[in-house]
């Protein structure tokens, strides 16, 4: 089978190089060039070894290769939506790495002109094929949870104030930037809430403006879910977890990098027996399996398991929790 030819503009984004080293070692894809305009972005990526013997293009060669299907929109935050537009402007599927931008409206522009176009857009959310979340949704669907009433999600890291300094200038603050992966999920498993509740603080002994310590509430008429990010809780990678607590089940999943899973249930359910069990995952690496759904979607042999309108509730949903506007 032919292979899908895919580009990407930009190299600023924290998860550029990880996309880019997905694509090449899939055997979906002909990897046709690189965008990136800043001049010490592109010699921080040639240095790295990721990019090495791709040529470098500009944003208008790229977009104009003959065949060219996809491109991963991997530029900096601020410049996702602009470039994600060009890109549909010019009938390509898109990878668009999170989150979308900082306008709403802008967003939902770029949604509407895809549909339009039945072209993909895929949000680079990082634990939407975890194989711990596909099992969570799995579990969902067959009702073996029964109805979700409480789910609660944690993700933080450690910063130093070097890495602040580089963060500190955008919105948002860590919500923004890492509340969202997990937002996603939550959205995923209750859809869009009938109110968020931001909170948010500077905790550090770092002296800084960035909004460091963040907590977001989510209601719903018979559910409630909070989601919690900092960038001050030390080896906080291996603390990243959700829990979600239906009606006739528990499901913890902790850490998200190495998944391993608690299931407590009232009942047997399929090959799980009344009570608490571990479940163990296999060695997961992000981004592998993203790039392998995109690639079934644009052949058409399947559809998108998240739809526009669920991107968009997850958008509204980020700015809301990082108390920035949505109109």
């Amino acid at each position: 089978m032919e292979k899908i030819k895919v580009g990407q503009i930009g190299v600023g984004h924290p998860h550029a190089g990880g996309k880019m080293q997905a694509l090449r070692k899939s055997a979906e894809y002909d990897v046709v060039g690189v965008v990136e305009p800043n001049a010490q972005l592109r010699n921080y990526a040639e240095s790295t070894g990721i990019y090495k013997d791709l040529p470098f293009l500009t944003e208008e060669q790229l977009l104009n290769v003959k065949g060219l299907q996809a491109v991963a929109v991997e530029t900096q935050v601020p410049d996702l939506l602009q470039t994600a537009e060009k890109c549909i402007a010019a009938g390509k599927h898109i990878h668009l790495d999170k989150p979308a931008g900082f306008s709403l409206p802008h967003f939902k522009r770029i949604l509407d002109q895809a549909a339009q176009k039945h072209l993909l857009i895929q949000m680079g959310y990082m634990y939407r094929y975890n194989p711990g979340v596909v099992l969570l949704r799995d579990l969902l669907k067959k009702g073996w949870l029964g109805e979700p009433f409480e789910v609660h999600t944690v993700i933080s890291k450690k910063m130093d104030k070097v890495s602040r300094a580089k963060l500190e200038p955008q919105p948002g603050g860590m919500m923004f930037e890492l509340g969202c992966h997990v937002i996603d999920l939550v959205v995923q498993i209750l859809g869009r809430p009938d109110q968020v509740t931001p909170f948010s603080q500077h905790a550090s002994v770092i002296k800084d403006t960035l909004q460091d310590n963040m907590l977001a509430v989510f209601t719903y008429p018979k559910a409630i879910a909070t989601v919690k990010s900092s960038c001050n809780e030390v080896n906080g990678f291996n603390r990243r977890h959700i829990v979600v607590c239906g009606s006739e089940g528990t499901f913890h999943l902790q850490p998200f990098g190495r998944p391993a899973a608690s299931l407590t249930l009232e009942n047997a359910r399929g090959k799980y027996r009344k009570g608490q069990q571990s479940i163990e995952f296999p060695r997961y690496t992000r981004y592998i399996d993203d790039v392998a759904d995109m690639a079934r979607v644009i052949r058409r042999e399947k559809d998108l398991d998240f739809s526009y309108q669920h991107d968009y509730f997850v958008q509204e949903c980020v700015l809301k929790s990082a108390g920035l506007p949505v109109s």
